[in-house]
């Protein structure tokens, strides 16, 4: 039986009735995703025709899952909640904190031993309020929710951005920060602007060495990083239909790389297949009997320009392998014109490694299609050029590949199989090189590729493929080699070409595991003991933030004109800074370590203006919070992109800045940043980012006024006596405008627990 079938019977039981309350109000078909939307409204949420892009609408998702890195703070938050147990089924999975270097068996063993507090803290913390506790070994966290928890219809969000992996099996998955996952938690709504909708029509079907990651790498050259922001993306059409499960997964995953709310697929035999595969044929049978409301209307997919926003049409069987970066996700190249982009871009050509896995393309039939190609090499004599890592996604599929033998193929080629985590996909590799800075070129079939999110080296040009074309070309070690085109020499100096590649969706002798690596929660956890040591260098308890004074803030120091791209790994690292996610003020010490400034093109030195000498920002900052100084944060556009990490927001909050300026924001960056009681705001008009100078004083003259849909003013004050005064927007509804008056979103949640047990 599968984990939660009572929670999944109620949600089903109510869904068909929803959903014709719903259709009423809109008067129009309705997609999927309006489907799981309108189904899943809080019991507090009136039901209307909601305005996508506009209505703030709160929602009642049916599951929260954590990874270790995110949930230290989300557990930590919860524990001032005032709560006895979570009110919905929740998770904590154990993939983050685990450093690639040396093969699987010896990474876990170190990691453990290296990050056992945190560990240790985790599985009591799950323990205590009625969570179930993956540990570290089990898997990824959105493969292990693939296999595990996720479900047609569903709703439910994760503090981690790729969530989103679990629209592979129908769902509205959300990454959420930490703040959002302790609402549901706590048996509070959690609050989305209802989305856009892209419709992304696909046609015909995949063949040769095409494969399900090469939709995704397509669409993001497409939309770009910010194009699907604010918006769900649902696919459709029959070739949405012969996409194996878990390719939906690999699409779903990569949507958070172009801003996507979430992407999700209507339920097919795919997903009824991958279901009994994975030994839940209750939900099957369940998914069966309610399966007109798991997909869009018909009248939906027949004329979708008239019911989505956008609509993208992609013909699969002409679809050619693609190839992404450098340095960010959505630069897309077809396989056949890359050789010409490595040459033209001076990119270096000799490959240095190829890494596959991770939560992106794991799956048996990822492994098996790669495995397809390395055997190629055995057979045909060639040697690889390049380093070759394998991260299984799970142990269900690591023990079952290595049951069926590919792993064994892997070893021959030369392959190490990594632990089952994130590892170099986070930064979390420790990488055999003697020149960590040189510029060099590595390709992986990961989602991100931000400069230094792989190895910490600016000069590391990461490039994101399928499993498939990065065995091809770690076997290669060229960038200018195209497997459906080219020969390689062999050791027998003789030419030879590659086979298109052949994969198996499902074990023939079906999966098997020994130990899935779940331990269940207490009954009754009260007895349950959650210690932190006071000098502990890895976790802090919280203390709350102050709420606001009522006060206009006045005198703000600029801290940084970030300039370009200013990502959360911009904000708050991952890589070492991971083993600090329970300590805020340990962490905070990595603060916009990585924006570029403006006015120096350097990263981590900014004018201290009570000095006059330029410093880190952390410490430039600390100066000023020392001082009693409010300090603001001004940035480009689409700031925040990238994780979900509550951290970015966090730290800049308990450091003390008040305000985060900026020309657009990401979407799960800006609510973070409402959640802690910041004051997220963007330029009214995009041109007056170019009056913001390094020494400014800036004033918000009429912050005692916040009001929705009121924009703010401010006054620039310049080192050379003169002003300009600005306008600047913001999205902050009566609820959000609470959570700044209250100092935090937290800070509202225990003062009703407060009131509920006067």
């Amino acid at each position: 039986m599968a984990f939660d079938i009572d929670m999944i019977k109620a949600v089903y039981s109510q869904m068909g009735e929803r959903i014709e309350a719903a259709r009423k109000v809109v008067n129009q078909p309705l997609t999927l995703a309006e489907k799981i939307l309108y189904s899943h409204l809080h019991e507090e949420q009136t039901l209307e025709n909601f305005v996508r892009a506009k209505s703030y609408v709160n929602f009642a998702p049916d599951r929260v899952a954590m990874q270790d890195a995110t949930a230290q703070m989300a557990l930590l938050q919860f524990m001032q909640a005032g709560k006895k147990r979570a009110a919905v089924p929740s998770t904590v999975h154990c993939d983050h904190l685990i450093l690639a270097k040396d093969g699987a068996q010896e990474d876990l063993k170190n990691s453990i031993s290296a990050s056992g507090e945190v560990f240790n803290f985790l599985e009591s913390v799950s323990n205590k309020y009625g969570i179930g506790f993956w540990k570290p070994g089990a898997g990824i966290i959105h493969q292990v929710v693939l296999e595990n928890y996720a479900f047609p219809g569903g709703m439910m969000i994760g503090t981690d951005s790729h969530t989103v992996n679990a629209g592979g099996l129908g769902m509205v998955a959300v990454g959420v920060g930490g703040a959002d996952a302790v609402d549901v938690m706590a048996g509070m709504p959690w609050e989305l602007k209802f989305p856009k909708l892209i419709g992304v029509k696909l046609t015909g079907e995949l063949n040769g060495w095409a494969s399900a990651k090469d939709v995704i790498l397509k669409v993001a050259g497409i939309l770009t990083v910010k194009g699907g922001t604010g918006a769900i993306v649902e696919y459709f059409g029959e070739g949405a239909k012969s996409l194996s499960c878990t390719g939906k997964g690999t699409i779903c995953n990569m949507g958070a790389e172009i801003g996507a709310t979430t992407s999700t697929f209507g339920y097919d035999e795919k997903m009824e297949e991958y279901l009994r595969g994975t030994g839940r044929e209750d939900v099957a049978d369940m998914a069966n009997a309610v399966s007109e409301h798991l997909t869009g209307d018909d009248e939906v997919y027949a004329n979708p320009e008239k019911y989505f926003d956008q609509v993208i049409e992609i013909n699969l069987s002409e679809l050619e392998p693609h190839i992404n970066g450098p340095f960010t996700p959505d630069r897309a190249t077809p396989l056949s014109k890359f050789a010409e982009e490595v040459k033209k871009n001076d990119w270096p050509v000799t490959l240095e490694v190829g890494l596959i896995g991770s939560c992106t393309n794991s799956s048996y039939e990822d492994i098996t299609r790669s495995a397809s190609v390395a055997q190629q090499a055995i057979d045909k004599n060639l040697k690889a050029k390049a380093e070759f890592t394998i991260t299984p996604g799970s142990e269900m599929v690591r023990y079952t590949v290595d049951r069926d033998g590919y792993l064994a193929t892997f070893d021959k080629m030369g392959g190490v199989v990594l632990a089952n985590a994130c590892g170099p996909c986070i930064g979390q590799w420790a990488r055999h090189t003697n020149d960590p800075k040189r510029k060099n070129s590595i390709i992986t079939s990961f989602n991100r590729n931000f400069a230094k999110r792989n190895d910490g080296n600016p000069n590391t040009h990461a490039f994101v493929a399928s499993p498939e074309i990065v065995t091809a070309f770690a076997i290669a070690g060229d960038l200018t080699f195209n497997p459906m085109t080219d020969t390689l020499t062999n050791e027998n100096g003789e030419q030879v070409k590659l086979d298109e590649p052949q994969g198996i969706q499902f074990p023939p002798k079906g999966f098997a595991v020994e130990d899935s690596g779940y331990k269940a929660p207490a009954e009754d956890g009260s007895h349950v003991e959650v210690k932190v040591a006071p000098d502990s260098k890895r976790l802090q308890l919280l203390d709350p933030f102050k709420p606001w004074d009522g006060q206009n803030i006045t005198g703000m120091k600029l801290l940084i004109k970030a300039k370009g791209k200013c990502t959360t790994d911009h904000i708050s690292m991952a890589g070492p800074w991971l083993r600090f996610r329970g300590h805020l003020d340990n962490i905070s010490d990595n603060t916009l370590t990585g924006a570029v400034n403006f006015f120096n093109e350097q990263t981590d030195s900014v004018k201290n203006q009570l000095t006059g000498e330029y410093g880190a920002v952390p410490a430039v900052q600390r100066a000023y919070k020392a001082a009693g100084v409010p300090t603001i944060v001004v940035g480009d556009h689409n700031y925040g992109e990238g994780s979900s990490r509550e951290h970015a927001a966090m730290q800049p909050r308990h450091l003390g800045v008040r305000a985060i300026l900026v020309k657009s924001f990401a979407r799960i960056h800006e609510t973070n940043l409402k959640k802690q009681g910041m004051l997220g705001l963007t330029f009214a008009n995009e041109s007056d980012y170019d009056k913001i100078l390094e020494d400014d004083t800036i004033d918000i003259i009429d912050l005692d006024q916040f009001a929705p849909e009121k924009p703010l003013t401010l006054v620039l004050k310049h080192a050379d006596g003169s002003q300009d005064t600005i306008k600047v927007n913001h999205t902050y509804n009566e609820q959000q405008i609470n959570w700044f008056k209250a100092g935090s979103a937290l800070n509202l949640i225990k003062e009703r627990e407060k009131q509920q047990h006067a």
